[in-house]
């Protein structure tokens, strides 16, 4: 019986920006596929067809007015903002550390400024659904997906390279 690495220490980075004392809090990416139930003659039950993956979304927490992040709100490019989150997991069995990395391409979608008051904390969030997203952990790629140009990489395997070559991309 062991121990798994657990978050000890975490850093983002936006467009190359590092907001280390800034960065409060990161809601990562949920991963989930399109699923379409098909059943057809002579089969004896549903079977959940896979359409692909489903949009994904990060939102980032601010501990205060950071400037440089709200000018990236109404970019123009799907992927005009690149967020990188590098994180420290560390276990307490035998105090090794995990590097784990994930970038992502997006722009914002909403800024939450949230309430305004005299003597109180402050904080903003920020969320943006992802054109691109990359989990690394200790250098070795778990998962690449790069919607525009139909990439879906999980484990080193192209899950979509034969789709990509069937339409001639």
């Amino acid at each position: 019986m062991g121990m798994p690495h657990k978050l000890k220490d975490f850093n983002v980075f936006e467009n190359g920006i590092n907001y280390s004392g800034i960065a409060t809090e990161v809601t990562l990416p949920k991963l989930s596929r399109k699923m379409e139930e098909y059943r057809a003659a002579g089969m004896s039950g549903p079977v959940s067809a896979d359409l692909g993956q489903e949009a994904m979304q990060l939102e980032w927490m601010a501990g205060g007015l950071v400037k440089e992040a709200l000018k990236q709100y109404a970019a123009k490019t799907h992927g005009a903002v690149q967020l990188r989150f590098a994180g420290a997991y560390q276990n307490d069995d035998d105090a090794s550390v995990q590097a784990v990395e994930i970038t992502v391409r997006g722009r914002y979608k909403e800024v939450d400024m949230g309430n305004a008051k005299s003597g109180d904390d402050t904080s903003h969030k920020f969320s943006m659904p992802l054109s691109a997203y990359k989990l690394t952990i200790d250098n070795e790629v778990i998962f690449d997906f790069d919607f525009m140009n139909g990439i879906e990489i999980v484990g080193g395997v192209d899950r979509r390279a034969d789709i990509r070559k069937a339409i001639g991309l």
